[in-house]
């Protein structure tokens, strides 16, 4: 059996806890108000133009030429961006030191844009860790096109079978397991603790 030795983590909702309706439900009445909003303005789409490389300059001013009554809260997405975040989740911070004391290389690939990424950094000491990264907005390629997994592969001369990715979205996992790279599907932490421990990494 090949010995892996690289472990690649996407962030959100894997290391960090990220959820836009921590900042809309401060400017909403309702919980309804927020999904609507999130479904129909700011949606999934929109926030991946952004984690692709586009400028929230951009994004923002089309929004707001589109929707002009919701102008306050369109920008509140980046002037506000941090009241998104809702801290590190710990366990799995603690899997990441665990695997960090043990000497297995630590590798980023994360959709996130270029302009919000840096606020994490400061924010998180954690992602001083890791050995190299890929971010989504630096690159203006998003999971899950194979081209920024083959990126990650080249930039840090990575082994594909000596490789585990984990991420909280199968279609990204998908993408990986195609180049070879072993997929973790994270569902929560106890799992992942599982799952790294029957890859003897635990």
């Amino acid at each position: 059996m090949i010995q892996i030795n690289s472990v690649v983590f996407d962030l959100g909702n894997v290391l960090i806890d990220w959820d836009p309706r921590y900042l809309y439900r401060k400017l909403f009445q309702t919980e309804g108000e927020v999904e609507w909003f999130l479904e129909n303005i700011c949606d999934h789409d929109w926030n991946l133009k952004h984690d692709s490389g586009q400028l929230f300059s951009k994004g923002i001013f089309e929004k707001t030429k589109k929707f002009p009554d919701y102008s306050e809260h369109i920008n509140a997405w980046y002037q506000r961006w941090e009241e998104m975040l809702g801290g590190p989740i710990d366990e799995s911070v603690k899997v990441l030191s665990e695997l960090k004391e043990k000497g297995v290389l630590l590798y980023i690939l994360s959709n996130w844009s270029a302009e919000t990424y840096p606020i994490a950094e400061e924010r998180f000491d954690f992602l001083s860790w890791f050995d190299g990264k890929i971010i989504s907005g630096e690159e203006g390629i998003v999971k899950p096109d194979l081209e920024i997994y083959k990126l990650l592969i080249k930039r840090y001369d990575l082994n594909p079978h000596q490789t585990v990715f984990i991420d909280d979205k199968e279609e990204n996992i998908k993408s990986a397991e195609l180049l070879g790279i072993h997929g973790i599907h994270f569902q929560n932490c106890s799992k992942l603790r599982k799952d790294l421990q029957m890859l003897k990494l635990l």
